[in-house]
């Protein structure tokens, strides 16, 4: 039976779980995987948090030096978070030629390829699946799973916070306010939110996943990111009068126009696979050209879901007897003649506050029109200063919206009040 180190740096959420499986299924592991996984020291200076595990003081370590030079640990299961102390941790060990498996999607993100570079260096092994999605295996079927096929699209909710915060001010009616401070209160949102709620957190994921299924890099600088801060229940609720849920999606496209890479609010049909997944949960869309559609669905946080994906990696690295490294030349930035478009496709969901009288219609209609946008839904309610007029266009383009909904803020007839992008 092989006999397998492990060292896990940092006992939060996601470490504390790590060493809870590693721990309890020792045996399991041994009698399933043939694998004698053991924890050989931690790196954690809370000592209330070291009790509240049960971790033995002599397998506490007091540096990463400890870490690195301890010759009976093989894998190096990084759950710091950030990305300087975490970076420097990381490179530390992989100098030594021990394996890291990271739930660390921002260090993946930013310093993928300067970690793998360093790793091939010395023959360790990088190992990310805990980084995306918790504990839906993402990571592992894009390269084990679905490999025979090029991906088209991927289409996900890969942030139980916003999908969370959405979902309570879908199914409840709160503000955005109220829906954040309950995600705070019950933990799935930070005391500063904005790597969630402003998509960072989406856009790294989507940033490592689009890499990885389109076998190229895609920098996390390349995806246009929005956050859901200002979606009102007022917006929500025409959507849902319309047939439509809103979601934080992470979308990523490859087309012979280039690669599309977006996380941003939008509608989706209530009929959609996406539309049913709610609170924390997450869920990614794969569509193959050779498979069709695939739907992956789970807890996307959590210690026990996202420490399962950690020690799939170190299952999985243990098992191999030669390092995996990436399918494409992961440098900084791009291969020169990846193309990435910004003028995509898309339908889009407009609320404007119109002049209650004759003519507007065809006004708007004519706006319109010059910009080749066609209308496929339209509602209209009457307020007390004149109406306010939500409608759904069929597809069309980021610039021809831009410019319709700039042409109808400089007219006297309407102010935009919300756009949004639908998916079909």
């Amino acid at each position: 039976m092989k006999k397998v180190g492990v060292a896990i740096l940092g006992l939060g959420v996601v470490g504390g779980g790590t060493y809870r499986i590693l721990t309890e299924h020792r045996e399991f592991y041994q009698t399933t995987q043939s694998l004698d996984i053991n924890v050989e020291c931690v790196l954690e200076q809370n000592e209330e948090r070291l009790k509240e595990l049960g971790v033995p003081e002599e397998l506490v370590a007091h540096n990463i030096a400890e870490v690195a030079c301890n010759p009976d640990v093989n894998i190096v299961v990084e759950c710091i978070g950030g990305v300087s102390v975490a970076r420097d941790y990381v490179l530390d060990v992989l100098y030594g030629g021990k394996t890291v498996v990271t739930s660390n999607k921002e260090l993946i993100a930013k310093y993928y390829h300067e970690l793998e570079r360093t790793a091939k260096r010395h023959s360790a092994g990088l190992y990310f699946e805990a980084s995306c999605v918790g504990g839906v295996p993402i990571i592992r079927t894009l390269l084990d799973g679905v490999q025979s096929n090029k991906i088209v699209s991927m289409m996900g909710i890969i942030n139980g916070t916003t999908n969370f915060i959405l979902t309570k001010m879908t199914e409840e009616g709160t503000s955005y306010a109220e829906a954040l401070q309950e995600a705070q209160k019950l933990g799935y949102a930070e005391a500063d939110p904005d790597a969630d709620v402003e998509g960072f957190d989406a856009a790294y994921k989507l940033s490592v996943l689009s890499s990885l299924a389109f076998h190229t890099k895609i920098p996390y600088t390349k995806v246009l990111r929005e956050g859901i801060t200002g979606i009102t229940p007022e917006d929500i609720s025409h959507g849902k009068a319309l047939g439509y849920r809103l979601k934080l999606l992470a979308i990523s496209k490859q087309s012979e126009e280039g690669i599309e890479v977006r996380v941003h609010p939008a509608f989706v049909k209530k009929d959609h696979p996406l539309a049913s997944v709610s609170g924390s949960y997450n869920a990614v869309f794969l569509t193959g050209d050779s498979l069709g559609d695939l739907m992956l669905y789970g807890k996307g946080a959590g210690d026990l879901p996202t420490g399962s994906a950690v020690v799939s990696d170190i299952l999985y690295a243990a098992s191999r007897t030669e390092p995996r490294y990436s399918t494409f030349k992961n440098n900084a930035n791009p291969e020169k003649e990846i193309k990435f478009v910004s003028d995509f496709a898309s339908s889009y969901y407009m609320r404007l506050s119109v002049n209650d009288r004759t003519g507007v219609l065809s006004k708007i209609a004519a706006i319109f029109g010059k910009n080749n946008i066609s209308i496929l839904e339209l509602l209209q309610t009457p307020d007390a200063e004149g109406a306010t007029l939500v409608l759904v266009t069929h597809e069309t383009h980021e610039a021809a919206i831009k410019n319709a909904v700039a042409k109808l803020n400089a007219s006297d007839i309407a102010k935009v009040e919300a756009v949004l992008r639908v998916v079909s």
